[in-house]
């Protein structure tokens, strides 16, 4: 494998493991090199990415290697983080939202039992809007956090309290999730639209996004 490549696939790997990140052991038997070969891309890719300017960076933590953004960039990603616009979430997100209204107070292992799918980067997206929120401790293995929806999301979508909710026996599987999310939040813009809480024009635009493989389950540790 010729250096050039070995640094995309790199790349990659970092951008798809997250947060958690990979050892360069991991990424040496993912893609079948020695360790100091990978170990020198890494190291080529840090200087590679510092002297082209771009928008990410390569970071070495406690022996896991992780893509990270800049430090001096904070203030617009602060931004973008904490903008309550439904507009800037994402169909997985607009999904776990649902579930968290009508199932709460509920667990990020029974989200994804519902959906099928991972729900930790969308629960992430949720609690930094504060759409949703910790409520509690499950009395289970490992206490799980529970989570449940905010003040801010009763605001956002002109609701008085969750017993405003429409059809609250959705969201019990996960069969036409999809299509449930979308006429919960028709409904809710109906209702945001006939109290004049906000633009109907900004409510009707759905990213679509992480929806295959909705009954492929993945495992995943619980919450601590």
């Amino acid at each position: 494998m010729d250096f050039p490549k070995l640094k995309s696939i790199i790349e990659g790997l970092l951008f798809l493991s997250g947060e958690e990140g990979l050892s360069i052991k991991q990424i040496a038997e993912i893609v079948d090199q020695r360790v100091e070969l990978v170990s020198d891309a890494v190291e080529e890719m840090i200087a590679d990415f510092m002297n082209q300017g771009r928008g990410v960076q390569i970071l070495k933590i406690a022996g896991v290697v992780q893509l990270g953004t800049l430090p001096e960039h904070a203030a617009y990603f602060e931004k973008l983080a904490y903008s309550p616009a439904r507009t800037s979430l994402s169909q997985a997100a607009l999904e776990t939202l649902a579930i968290v209204a009508y199932r709460q107070p509920i667990t990020r292992v029974e989200i994804e039992e519902i959906r099928g799918v991972k729900s930790e980067r969308s629960i992430h997206t949720l609690v930094n809007k504060d759409l949703i929120e910790e409520v509690g401790r499950a009395e289970a293995i490992g206490r799980p956090i529970l989570y449940g929806t905010t003040k801010s999301f009763l605001d956002y979508f002109g609701l008085a309290s969750l017993k405003d909710l429409p059809e609250p026996g959705l969201f019990e599987d996960s069969e036409n999730l999809e299509e449930e999310t979308q006429l919960l939040f028709n409904k809710l813009d109906g209702q945001q639209v006939d109290s004049g809480s906000t633009d109907p024009n900004d409510l009707n635009e759905f990213d679509h996004e992480n929806m295959d493989n909705h009954h492929e389950v993945h495992d995943e540790d619980l919450d601590s």
